[in-house]
């Protein structure tokens, strides 16, 4: 995975804006959500490290993750967003993909 360059990752995001994704998302605070299918509107990215992502749904609802620090776009299509604390254990996850994500 690579650090998170803001530009880079906007763009990784476009890819995915505008139609229907999957997305995963877990958290150490046991949150977890898997395979859930949203039409995505927009994403965003603030802050200077670690980041937090915003993305907004089907014009009625937005996910916002914390503490993001890493991600990759894979050659299967998927986009990979992880957040390490300063020991390297990841703390939270978000993943968007074209087709559902194995359970």
């Amino acid at each position: 995975m690579n650090n998170i360059n803001k530009q880079k990752l906007l763009k990784a995001f476009a890819v995915f804006q505008g139609q229907e994704v999957y997305l995963h998302s877990e958290a150490t605070s046991f949150i977890f959500v898997r395979n859930f299918k949203v039409w995505l509107e927009e994403a965003m990215i603030a802050g200077e490290g670690p980041f937090r992502v915003a993305l907004r749904f089907d014009q009625v609802g937005w996910l916002r993750t914390e503490g993001l620090t890493h991600y990759e776009a894979t050659a299967d299509g998927k986009l990979l967003l992880a957040g390490y604390d300063d020991r390297g254990r990841m703390n939270v996850a978000l993943q968007l993909g074209k087709e559902p994500f194995p359970e």
